[in-house]
């Protein structure tokens, strides 16, 4: 477990609020990844206390960190984000898809409320989420729980949608996958006959492949109509760190028209995966006039995460000097 003194948690504390007014937004991100990975109770309660920022990009984070501690003790917090119908959509988005991740069977009635919501983001995102606590507590979901307990995944993140059956996170992965089953996943990642938690599933499915091939079968699903799938594409890619979908997120963050949701993320896997051609572009988004906030402020926080990884530190957010200290016990 991860150990931190008390100094050092109000530390983070002061560097995620900004208390000094002075803590550049990058910084403040590699302060909440840290607070994430101690996956401690004192964590969600000062991630809780983000929420009054002005930065939707850092809100929308806060939330998505919550869901990945998977407490319950973050569902109120959540809940009243989702409900503030004066709050950026694209944080409401995340505030729902964390209950989703947090799987609490309590949570199904409060997503219900939202699938009528005037957001088409939110209410897609509260029917992935309600399928998603449903599937967890079906026998297939079980089983995987079950099968996970033992197994080494290749991405620890909990994600909206469990990838489709026989390509579950942590199950054997397939050592050549045949461009047959990549074409079938790619029929179903675009098929809008399906619901969107099966294309969801198709997704983390091609995200597990991991080939060149399922990368193209992946960036085929930018030309659908919902920012929200898209912005999820953008987010896999992200994971994967697989250069060969830099030209397919480039495009994305040079689209003026795309929605500033999916650019962000674009932004954001951009510079995860920080090959040297991408600087410019991050750099250039970030200064012009015309960008919108989320897109600047996205940009800003890649800048730093392309640093990183040409950087040699070997953990992201441990590279902040407040954290320095923090020990490591077994």
């Amino acid at each position: 477990m991860v150990v931190v003194s008390p100094s050092e948690l109000k530390a983070l504390e002061d560097c995620l609020l900004n208390t000094s007014g002075k803590v550049p937004l990058h910084n403040r991100f590699r302060a909440l990844f840290t607070l994430k990975g101690l996956k401690s109770e004192e964590s969600v309660s000062i991630i809780g206390k983000g929420f009054s920022d002005d930065s939707a990009l850092l809100k929308h984070e806060l939330a998505y960190c919550l869901g990945q501690l998977k407490r319950i003790a973050a569902l109120p917090t959540l809940e009243n984000v989702l409900r503030d119908a004066s709050e950026d959509p694209m944080v409401r988005h995340e505030a729902a898809e964390a209950m989703g991740a947090i799987s609490s069977a309590a949570s199904i009635p409060i997503l219900e409320e939202f699938l009528s919501d005037p957001e088409r983001a939110v209410r897609e995102t509260c029917e992935i989420a309600i399928a998603r606590i449903k599937w967890e507590n079906s026998p297939e979901g079980q089983q995987h729980l079950e099968q996970q307990k033992n197994a080494i995944p290749v991405y620890t993140s909990i994600d909206p949608a469990p990838p489709t059956s026989g390509l579950l996170k942590g199950a054997p992965k397939p050592e050549q996958p045949s461009e047959a089953a990549v074409a079938e996943l790619q029929a179903q990642l675009v098929d809008k006959k399906l619901s969107l938690f099966e294309r969801y599933r198709a997704m983390f499915a091609l995200r597990n492949i991991g080939t060149p091939t399922a990368v193209d079968a992946l960036a085929s699903g930018f030309s659908d109509d919902s920012a929200l799938f898209k912005h999820e594409i953008a987010f896999i890619f992200g994971q994967m760190l697989s250069p060969h979908s830099v030209p397919a997120l480039l495009q994305v963050l040079q689209d003026g028209s795309e929605s500033d949701m999916v650019r962000h993320e674009a932004a954001e896997a951009l510079g995860g995966i920080g090959t040297p051609e991408v600087l410019p572009h991050l750099r250039e988004w970030m200064e012009r006039e015309d960008s919108p906030q989320v897109v600047r402020e996205s940009c800003q926080v890649a800048i730093d995460m392309w640093e990183h990884e040409n950087s040699g530190e070997f953990q992201y957010a441990n590279g902040l000097e407040q954290v320095t200290s923090v020990t490591v016990e077994a």
